[in-house]
């Protein structure tokens, strides 16, 4: 099929150009089979015919979408005041070939095979993508990138590869361990993730009683959520995960206080409740999250091995059968997860194939790193449950001359929810600060 030629439309004080290219799904075999990648690319209404130098957005994730541009959030209007900004839908998400349960379907039962497949959506292949992509665009001219989070993960893999590609790199929330197992990375995360528990129910302490007496009422009733699927307690505690952010820091609050109803038979929780939980838990919009979530710190000979879950038996608060208050989980993916969400059902012969691999290419390139050229500035938000704030440290000592911001004055989402992050890591790149 011959690539779609870009297509430009405006709107909301913005142009926007779509663009289209197809890519190796493996690029060690550049001939082989290829797949389709998109990207956005956004310029300020007025300013589409000046040359501003593009910055590469890469999202977090792994396996989400970029942001769509309906109206400029707070990091996108900083960077277009003096940026083309470019916005890549990674691989397997977006208008990009997408890979979930039905896209993968045809490999049937050959969960083999569909693994092999996934093990090609990784910060590697994201990077080399790019390269392909920058190219197009702009042919040997270097480009800007800024990393958020999981995409703060690619850049330093980017700085690994192909550091020529670059001008420039901002990382936001996204410096993670380089040679760390994903054990490792677990650990030090369910430690966090208590932390935020605490502040979470000394903030609303009316909303332990409340979790705990939904825990209970799941726990011995067949609770079903819009979907069809049974809402379990460990899935439940899933909703740790909005505590992460400021976004969403305050919504399992506001969702629990909707939890119970006067039913016929005694107190029953509400579909508006139900209906919140489906939408935080469901990886319908983002299987390649669950999929990868563990893989994306694999490297070397060592299985992932179903990581989060074995480390969790470190953690007994975690046991909701053990009779303590309820404790919310955070940013972990689990086997049972392939068993309770409909959504990953079908890739849970490929996720199992996943955890079991040990033949993982590495992701950085440690001397490279060290010797690394390119101006590179990192906000490390002191407190983030998501990236561990020594692990980022610890990694950014490892890369030459990159520069760190340490603030406690945001949550993993500074960057979109203040341009002022943003602001401040162009200052640092510039030297001005």
């Amino acid at each position: 099929m011959p690539t779609p030629p870009p297509v430009t439309y405006r709107h909301g004080g913005l142009v926007c150009t779509d663009h289209t290219i197809d890519v190796p799904l493996d690029h060690r075999t550049p001939e082989g089979p290829a797949i389709a990648l998109f990207a956005r690319e956004v310029v300020a209404e007025g300013r589409e015919h000046e040359d501003l130098p593009r910055l590469l957005w890469l999202q977090g994730g792994p396996g989400g979408r970029a942001e769509r541009p309906n109206a400029a959030g707070a990091w996108l209007r900083r960077a277009l005041t003096e940026y083309r900004v470019v916005l890549l839908d990674q691989r397997g998400t977006g208008r990009s070939t997408p890979a979930d349960r039905r896209s993968l379907a045809r490999f049937g039962t050959d969960s083999d095979a569909a693994a092999g497949y996934l093990a090609h959506f990784r910060a590697d292949s994201i990077v080399r993508d790019a390269e392909l992509l920058r190219r197009r665009l702009q042919g040997e001219q270097p480009w800007s990138v800024l990393g958020q989070s999981f995409g703060g993960f690619t850049t330093l893999t980017y700085l690994s590869l192909a550091p020529e590609g670059l001008t420039r790199a901002y990382i936001t929330g996204g410096l993670p361990t380089l040679t760390g197992h994903a054990d490792d990375v677990y650990r030090a995360a369910y430690a966090r993730t208590l932390t935020q528990n605490e502040r979470y129910f000394a903030r609303y302490p009316g909303d332990q009683p409340l979790a705990d007496a939904v825990a209970a009422h799941l726990d011995t009733h067949d609770v079903r959520m819009p979907t069809g699927e049974r809402l379990t307690v460990r899935r439940f505690q899933t909703l740790g995960i909005t505590f992460g952010t400021a976004s969403k820091s305050e919504s399992l609050h506001y969702l629990l206080e909707t939890a119970f109803t006067d039913g016929v038979d005694g107190p029953e929780l509400t579909d508006t409740f139900l209906r919140g939980v489906d939408a935080a838990v469901s990886f319908a919009e983002r299987p390649l999250y669950a999929a990868l979530h563990e893989p994306i710190y694999a490297q070397g000979s060592r299985a992932t091995d179903w990581s989060a879950h074995r480390v969790r038996q470190e953690f007994p608060a975690f046991d909701a059968t053990a009779g303590g208050p309820l404790r919310f989980t955070g940013e972990m993916v689990y086997p049972w997860q392939f068993e309770e969400d409909p959504a990953l059902v079908p890739l849970r012969g490929a996720a199992e194939a996943l955890a079991a691999r040990t033949d993982w290419p590495a992701l950085y390139d440690l001397d490279r790193l060290a010797a690394n050229e390119v101006p590179v500035v990192a906000a490390v938000y002191h407190d983030d449950m998501f990236v561990d704030r020594e692990h980022a440290l610890a990694t950014a000592d490892a890369v030459r001359g990159l520069r760190t911001w340490v603030t406690d004055a945001y949550a993993h989402d500074g960057v979109r929810a203040d341009s002022a992050v943003l602001d401040r890591l162009i200052a640092m790149g510039r030297g001005e600060v």
